[in-house]
């Protein structure tokens, strides 16, 4: 169970194009280490484990780098699936059909919280 707590200031996910923005996040869930990565969209946030539902490898192929050229989908770095931001849904690849694993969260105050 994912116990509710503040991950980031919504401003540390900066959005350079002025829509979207991404982050790499290590988080401790459940005392475990998780690397997670979020996309921004204006005051949303979504969070999901960087870890490709295909194989397990994560996502980024650069640090921190997890969308496609044009910001409208999360890119998987080792077979190029493509997924959409708002639910994880794998729209193209090897693993069309699945889902990112969703980190649950909210955005209040101008802080990303978990749970």
């Amino acid at each position: 169970m994912v116990k509710a707590k503040p991950v980031c200031a919504l401003d540390d996910i900066p959005l350079p194009d002025g829509n979207v923005g991404e982050a790499a996040l290590e988080l401790k869930i459940d005392n475990k280490k998780v690397f997670v990565l979020a996309i921004r969209q204006g005051d949303s946030v979504f969070l999901y484990k960087n870890s490709c539902p295909h194989i397990g490898t994560p996502l980024d192929f650069n640090p921190g780098r997890f969308l496609n050229p044009d910001n409208t989908h999360i890119l998987c770095a080792t077979h190029g699936a493509l997924f959409e931001i708002a639910n994880g849904n794998c729209i193209y690849g090897p693993c069309e059909g699945k889902n990112l694993e969703t980190i649950p969260c909210r955005v209040e105050g101008g802080q990303v919280w978990l749970g």
